[in-house]
């Protein structure tokens, strides 16, 4: 006789942890597609974010991005090493950091632009399943946001 008690502790029966694989396995599918670009996938979600806004402060980067500074510190770093952005405190308050895309950034745009397709194809879900999956993602995110 099995002990009922415990059922909630096997793995099958966790959310966390499907999300969790799929998570780490997506990521090292888009590694091929950033390697040629020389970015991390956290850089990639970063210029991301960048190339749609232009520029923003580090906290309203971090927030958009669910990263904290100890994280985004040494990424923003290393992108501005490489020409990407650049990082500069606000004239009009000291304590905010501006991250701005430079011209490079931006025309890395250009060869970043086959990697949601490419990662389509990857991942072959249908629109209306990739849909409600994201959706369903977003409502955890603001769940666990709160």
């Amino acid at each position: 006789m099995s002990d009922h008690k415990y059922d909630c502790l096997k793995i099958e029966n966790q959310i966390c942890f499907p999300l969790y694989v799929c998570a780490k396995e997506i990521v090292r599918r888009y590694k091929p597609f950033l390697d040629e670009l020389d970015l991390t996938y956290t850089q990639y979600i970063a210029m991301m974010v960048l190339w749609d806004v232009k520029k923003t402060n580090v906290k309203e980067l971090g927030e958009k991005l669910f990263l904290d500074s100890g994280t985004l510190t040494p990424l923003l770093k290393k992108l501005e090493s490489k020409g990407y952005i650049e990082r500069k405190r606000s004239e009009s308050d000291e304590r905010n950091l501006i991250v701005s895309i430079t011209d490079e950034g931006l025309s890395l745009r250009d060869r970043a632009v086959s990697i949601p397709e490419e990662m389509g194809r990857c991942v072959s879900l249908k629109e209306k399943d990739a849909r409600a999956l994201y959706t369903l993602l977003y409502k955890v995110l603001d769940v666990i946001s709160e």
